[in-house]
């Protein structure tokens, strides 16, 4: 949520932030409503002063008795019109974008996306290179067959290797951001509505969000709980940043992806992410080193597991309502003979913190919104599948990356099953 001062006082802008991520919010009409909560407030105040004043004095003669009873029934008319013009301002700022920063590039989709960096070489493979998906069946990791008869669409289990490798990459990722203090977290996937509506899930992603309760939802990713973890709470200057590294399980519905992915473990309902999420000053030069920061913390992951990837910055129109700017890191398949994406990494200035009421109190005691950031440390089983593809071998079998072998209880390679396995 951006502050209603900064929007009035640059509606312009906030008009060509809504056109460059494609939100419709008519911000001429929030205008108008602010300007009329605004005028309605103040007469409200003036009668209350009035009726107060009133109050106080002696006996009243019936003159002063029916003006009384008048100012109590103007002051609940107010009141009636106040709140019904406050829930529409309230409802239409929920609306209104953040702002992109000046070096996000314009355009509609992820197709607009600007490559930045690429690392590492791409294989090449002196035999038929296969599909993780064949891979994984053959060498009895993967059941999407069975997990959809469980599960529905887009169910899978993970068997044998596969969910070891899963354990040792959420064991990697989570040494790796402890050794740079961060504070592990196990994140509840069941949060109230309030976390989504402070992170900008809601009332936009409503689609996207499984609800399960009356005032319950499953969280697509521990962004959401973990920020709403400090709703409410005012900070001290001196205990910023905080800097977490939350392991959750994730459920998104994938609405409108139908189509997509449908086969396999690149886009399911149901995921596990170490995501990291950080609380700083609220400052953009802040924000901007902590955003690079933990976009770096990502790509080290990625570059220890040996995987060829390209880091992009998302344009305006692959933006999140809150997002001030995104980078997503793809990392190869051979499959298909491109990038994947893999991890996200943004920054939202005050626009999550401002909805969740996320305050601290400086040195000289004055109080500000902090700053709120979050990227995906690691999320699986999706990049399985790139591990799987890039370190298969000729012989059908999969190596496992150096830095996840002292996880997997000594096994360093995935080798078709002998009976009685």
């Amino acid at each position: 949520m951006l502050d209603i001062k900064f929007i009035r006082q640059n509606p312009q802008l906030i008009k060509d932030a809504a056109r460059k991520k494609g939100v419709s919010v008519d911000i001429d009409k929030l205008l108008d409503l602010d300007e009329k909560r605004r005028r309605l407030l103040k007469e409200l105040e003036e009668r209350r002063a009035k009726q107060n004043a009133l109050s106080k004095e002696g006996p009243k003669t019936p003159v002063e008795l029916e003006s009384l009873r008048k100012l109590k029934e103007e002051i609940k008319a107010l009141e009636k019109e106040a709140g019904e013009v406050q829930k529409d301002f309230d409802d239409l700022m929920l609306l209104v974008p953040q702002v992109p920063d000046p070096s996000v590039p314009e355009g509609r989709s992820d197709a607009d996306n600007v490559e930045i960096r690429r690392w590492g070489k791409v294989p090449a493979f002196d035999f038929e290179p296969k599909d993780y998906m064949t891979l994984m069946g053959e060498l009895d990791l993967l059941d999407t067959e069975r997990g959809a008869k469980v599960s529905g669409f887009r169910g899978y289990f993970l068997r044998n290797e596969g969910l070891l490798l899963s354990f040792a990459l959420w064991s990697f990722a989570l040494e790796k951001l402890m050794e740079k203090g961060f504070t592990p977290l196990l994140a509840p996937a069941i949060a109230r509505g309030f976390n989504f509506v402070g992170t900008g899930w809601l009332p936009q992603g409503k689609d996207e969000v499984y609800k399960i309760g009356e005032d319950e939802y499953l969280a697509g990713t521990a962004e959401v709980p973990v920020m709403g973890y400090h709703s409410d709470e005012i900070l001290s200057e001196k205990d910023l940043p905080k800097k977490y590294i939350a392991f959750s399980p994730c459920f998104r519905s994938e609405a409108g992806s139908y189509g997509k992915d449908v086969k396999g473990i690149l886009r399911v309902h149901e995921f596990f992410k170490m995501e990291q999420v950080v609380l700083c000053k609220n400052d953009h030069e802040e924000s901007v080193r902590w955003h690079e920061e933990i976009t770096k913390n990502a790509e080290e992951i990625v570059q220890a597991l040996g995987l060829p990837y390209r880091v992009v910055v998302n344009c305006a129109g692959d933006l999140g309502l809150g997002q001030v700017k995104k980078y997503d890191i793809e990392t190869w398949l051979p499959s298909q003979e491109r990038y994947r994406e893999t991890h996200s990494s943004s920054y939202f200035h005050d626009f999550q913190t401002r909805r969740l009421n996320i305050r601290y109190r400086d040195s000289n005691g004055k109080l500000h919104f902090a700053h709120s950031l979050n990227n995906t440390a690691l999320a699986t089983p999706r990049i399985i599948a790139n591990i799987v593809e890039n370190y298969q071998t000729k012989k059908g079998t999969v190596k496992i990356p150096k830095v996840l072998q002292k996880y997997m209880f000594g096994i360093k390679e995935i080798k078709p099953k002998q009976k009685g396995y």
